[in-house]
């Protein structure tokens, strides 16, 4: 087998309105034709996408809630690290800085899905 390319990861939300609102206005990802009749939409990002499928269902349940990071995560690299926490900060999104000392952060979607953010570095 040789994998050629990463397409997309698939998660569910609760409440597909309010995840959208995070992650196409809050997060400022694209969202793309969905070809598909059940509730959900996709979003992509430099040709990867994510796929949110509405499936209610408990809270996501953290196995180390004290590190976010050690986790399972999204993972995004922004432009700058201060100005996205204090956007997520001001829209009610909790943040945790990340343990390694690296310029990376931990928040939160609508349905406790982990994402994390780093620092770009060309």
């Amino acid at each position: 087998m040789q994998l050629v390319h990463y397409l997309h990861t698939a998660i569910t939300v609760n409440d597909l309105e309010r995840s959208q609102h995070f992650y196409g206005e809050i997060l400022g990802l694209e969202l793309v034709h969905r070809p598909l009749n059940f509730p959900g939409c996709w979003y992509e990002i430099q040709g990867i996408q994510i796929h949110l499928i509405q499936h209610f269902h408990p809270p996501t349940l953290l196995p180390d809630p004290a590190k976010w990071g050690r986790n399972a995560h999204l993972a995004f690299a922004v432009a700058d690290l201060p100005q996205a926490a204090q956007e997520l900060l001001s829209a009610g999104y909790p943040v945790q800085k990340s343990s390694s000392g690296r310029a990376a952060l931990f928040t939160q979607d609508p349905d406790g899905h982990i994402i994390e953010l780093s620092q770009w570095e060309p």
